[in-house]
């Protein structure tokens, strides 16, 4: 009798279903050999777990304050001490995951789909095309990515909203130069002179063929580059042009908590603690995706 686990590995899958199937197998095997991904795996899935559970999770309110009990050490009532306004750290830090994990999603759902189409384009077409694309790309990289996100914000003004919007613009450019070094490798191949001669069109083989290709190198570094985006959330938190007050952004809680830092240390060190953590494990991941998704990788399990 045939087990599941030779059913997902079988060399000739019967199916589109049980390719898709053994080759998700595979990867979740090669990962759970890297113990670096597995905890950057747990400490995402953590992240995933305290968003979605917050208002079970953390004891206090986020928002509520109690003079009375303000600047508290950490305690078996208060896990991370209070704040200047007597609010709860964890119960803000579990919240903050919301804020974090939403910046991140949409920081990736914006910035990748459009570099990796503009990479795709210009990697396709090439001539006078690429020279545009890539032009505009590089004046893009050719400034530091903070500093281009806080011009940004300072335009469209202070709020989370801008600042996803600026952290988004500033974070395509590398994705359109994955893409397009993607590109490069097989515009010219016999599978794409083929569809050609079938008839298809560019813009479906750009999106059937070209894209599809592509995917691997970008989801890790979108992975990668999380933490990045994490960072760069925070210090636009830190300065006031990101999350704005009360809401429990972990950049904003480290920006009030720096008064406080030499006699009441856990106001800025819990939530710089927890970025440190988070973007770690989005580092972690992102080295065994890395090593997974290797085409020199392929077949190892």
């Amino acid at each position: 009798m045939t087990t599941m686990t030779d059913w997902l590995l079988d060399d000739s899958p019967t199916s589109r279903v049980q390719a898709s199937l053994g080759r998700g197998y595979r990867m979740i095997r090669l990962l759970m050999r890297n113990p670096l991904a597995v905890i950057g795996a747990v400490i995402l899935l953590t992240l995933i777990f305290a968003a979605v559970f917050a208002p079970w999770i953390a004891p206090h309110s986020p928002l509520g304050q109690n003079l009375s009990q303000r600047l508290l050490p950490p305690s078996s009532t208060h896990w991370m001490g209070t704040d200047e306004l007597g609010r709860d750290i964890f119960s803000r830090v579990i919240y903050g995951a919301r804020i974090t994990l939403m910046i991140v999603a949409l920081v990736a759902v914006i910035a990748a789909p459009l570099g990796l189409l503009i990479g795709a384009v210009s990697g396709y077409f090439g001539g006078w095309t690429d020279k545009v694309l890539m032009g505009v790309t590089d004046v893009f990289l050719s400034m530091p990515k903070l500093i281009l996100a806080l011009a940004f914000v300072a335009a469209l003004g202070p709020g989370i909203e801008n600042a996803i919007i600026a952290i988004a613009i500033t974070s395509w450019p590398a994705y359109a130069r994955i893409a397009r070094a993607e590109t490069l490798t097989f515009r010219n191949a016999e599978f794409i002179s083929a569809m050609r001669l079938l008839g298809a069109s560019h813009a479906r083989i750009i999106t059937d063929h070209v894209l599809p290709l592509c995917t691997s190198s970008m989801i890790v570094r979108v992975t990668l580059d999380m933490a990045g985006i994490i960072l760069t959330a925070a210090g636009l938190g830190f300065l006031g042009l990101g999350a704005q007050p009360p809401l429990p952004e972990w950049g904003a809680m480290i920006s009030r908590g720096r008064a406080f830092i030499l006699d009441q240390w856990w106001v800025a060190t819990m939530p710089g603690f927890a970025i440190i953590v988070v973007s770690l494990g989005f580092c972690f991941l992102g080295d065994g995706l890395r090593d997974v998704l290797d085409p020199k990788q392929g077949g190892k399990s």
